[in-house]
């Protein structure tokens, strides 16, 4: 594995020269996906500035030059860790924002007045629980004169440290600034697709991350492929329906950040998400899973939020409604597995 490592740290080139304008780059959140990029970012040599609001990752970033939470990573020297707003911003010409989403509205007004005329590229994947809101809809209320973009699809931050080569979709309303991300964050390493549809982009983003727990809850009990298989499929047109009627459009919940995210997801042991699932299915409760993990769990979040969204719309949404059951209305995994198997007959489509 390590040989693998260093091979692929040791192949990732950048750019060559003239094929992009280096840019200055704020990047809000220094955990696994904010390093990540940093390190992405870095390599094609942009100049990063990531703003921490911990001095331990901080110490990580500028002093071992790796990230807490990607032990293989390799930090490049012009990416910088600052626990101050103003230093991380200031002279900045776009701004990624990537902290959990339940923070989001706090630390934008922390660090609003500090923002003149950059771009806010949303990379966080979640709702603002509060107000059942979607991340773009929390930055425009509190930057209204930002433009605005939101960049996702199946990326492990693990492998995108390390240049495994990775497809995005950058959407934003802008389609200039939709180019300029494009342009000036694509290689050999990383491939940009973009989109108008904002709404879905951020909605696949979010929605997938509930069927991942599920996988993981499936994965605990240990079922198999099948069951997997059927999980992904019906996943899929629950979330997509909910999408679609939130104002997403069809296609983007079958494109990279729709199937493609639900996919990685839900397969994948770097997924925290499905982690969290699977320790509930082998009969850990919520706060055990989430001490477990150590970091933010998106998709218990995401659950109750959906799960509103849901019943406000009427949409019937089974996988849902039976993890909700789960996690908040102590029904057991193996019994909620056998619900779902027994509901009425019906039609497919």
């Amino acid at each position: 594995m390590g040989q693998r490592i260093n091979y692929l740290l040791k192949n990732n080139n950048t750019h060559k020269k003239g094929r992009i304008k280096l840019k200055k780059i704020c990047i809000i959140g220094s955990g696994s996906w904010g390093c990540a990029l940093a390190i992405h970012l870095g390599k094609l040599g942009h100049k990063i500035k990531i703003w921490s609001y911990e001095e331990e990752e901080k110490n990580y970033i500028n002093d071992k030059r790796t990230c807490k939470f990607l032990p293989n990573s390799v930090i490049p020297e012009n990416v910088t860790c600052t626990l101050d707003y103003k230093e991380a911003i200031e002279n900045s010409e776009i701004i990624l924002h990537i902290t959990p989403s339940k923070f989001t509205r706090e630390t934008i007004k922390k660090y609003k007045e500090y923002v003149t005329n950059q771009p806010i590229i949303i990379c966080s994947k979640g709702f603002e629980s509060s107000t059942l809101m979607t991340l773009d809809d929390v930055v425009k209320e509190e930057l209204p004169n930002s433009k605005i973009g939101v960049l996702s699809g199946p990326s492990h931050a693990e492998e995108v440290s390390i240049g495994i080569p990775t497809a995005l979709v950058i959407a934003s309303e802008d389609k200039e600034l939709c180019k300029t991300i494009q342009k000036e964050f694509m290689n050999e390493k990383l491939r940009i697709y973009t989109s108008e549809d904002v709404k879905g982009v951020e909605l696949g983003g979010a929605l997938k991350n509930i069927i991942a727990f599920c996988a993981g809850v499936g994965a605990g009990l240990g079922l198999g492929d099948n069951s997997f298989a059927a999980l992904i499929t019906r996943g899929l047109k629950e979330i997509a329906e909910l999408g679609i009627t939130l104002g997403g459009k069809e296609e983007t919940f079958y494109g990279l950040t729709g199937l493609g995210d639900l996919i990685v997801t839900c397969l994948s042991e770097h997924s925290r998400n499905r982690r969290a699932g699977m320790l509930i299915g082998q009969g850990k409760n919520l706060e055990e899973a989430r001490k477990e993990i150590g970091m933010v769990i998106e998709s218990v979040d995401n659950i109750e939020v959906a799960y509103k969204l849901g019943k406000i719309h009427n949409i019937e949404m089974p996988i849902l409604n039976t993890v909700y059951a789960v996690l908040f209305e102590n029904l057991k995994p193996e019994i909620a597995v056998n619900d779902l198997m027994i509901r009425n007959k019906k039609s497919e489509f």
